[in-house]
């Protein structure tokens, strides 16, 4: 994992495109150069470790560029993926409440990240009060839609499980003003299936079925949202009441369990 300072770039906060969703508004010059003066950035190759389930936790990482994945592995080997990570969004929450990081935080491609430590975010909020209120801000989002997936596993068949998904990588893949209708996804079907609670076939198996109504379109891990309107309908359906509109079969995986 390289590492280097923030400070040895000249004002690279300003200059980073992600500036907008990491940064509270109206910062001055001497608020920018004090954090980055804390401020570490690391870079990592697919499949090293941020950090590892039960290491001591000692910082907050808001990542910068690639994506990652949270997950567990339980007494019996088994593993249990928590969630996918993407520019802009925070990591390392994980081990705020006990000091130790109940996940591993693993790169599923090149990656960077920007880190704080947790024992300078009191000295920071001290002197830039209005980054302590946009980083509860952003932790709070990162809790609401951990909270979200939850939700997914118990309500939602298998079908709706793997659009929700799509349709929330857009979302926040809109949000770095980066296309939400053409993207490559960098997590394996395995890992999706793990996440969601499906079998690997089971979500190979919806993705074509998508494909076939022309609703997206797959090249390996390519993907393109041919039909928005449809696929959201598809999530509406677990909310309603009557028979869905939308022309698909539910299908219950033999294996749906909440993570």
């Amino acid at each position: 994992m390289a590492h280097y300072s923030l400070g040895t770039e000249g004002s690279p906060c300003l200059r980073c495109r992600l500036s907008k969703l990491c940064l509270p508004i109206a910062l001055d010059s001497s608020d920018i150069k004090y954090l980055e003066s804390i401020v570490e950035q690391y870079t990592l190759q697919k499949g090293e470790y941020l950090y590892r389930q039960n290491n001591n936790f000692h910082a907050v990482y808001a990542v910068r560029s690639g994506s990652f994945k949270s997950f567990t592995i339980n007494y019996n080997g088994d593993t249990h993926i928590n969630g996918f990570f993407f520019p802009g969004e925070l990591i390392g929450l994980d081990g705020l409440e006990n000091r130790i990081h109940i996940n591993n935080m693993q790169a599923l491609e090149q990656a960077s990240v920007c880190q704080i430590h947790f024992s300078r975010l009191k000295d920071l909020s001290l002197k830039i009060p209005k980054f302590q209120n946009h980083f509860f801000s952003l932790m709070g989002r990162e809790i609401n839609e951990g909270q979200e997936i939850n939700s997914l596993l118990s309500k939602r068949n298998a079908e709706q499980r793997v659009v929700h998904l799509l349709l929330s990588i857009a979302q926040r893949l809109e949000r770095l003003s980066l296309s939400s209708n053409n993207f490559f996804l960098p997590m394996a079907r395995t890992d999706i299936g793990i996440y969601l609670g499906l079998t690997t076939e089971t979500v190979s198996r919806i993705f074509s079925q998508l494909q076939n109504k022309k609703l997206i379109s797959v090249n390996n891990r390519e993907i393109k949202l041919l039909d928005l309107e449809s696929l959201q309908e598809i999530i509406e359906c677990s909310r309603a009441k009557h028979a869905c509109q939308v022309p698909f079969t539910p299908y219950l995986d033999e294996r749906i369990t909440a993570i």
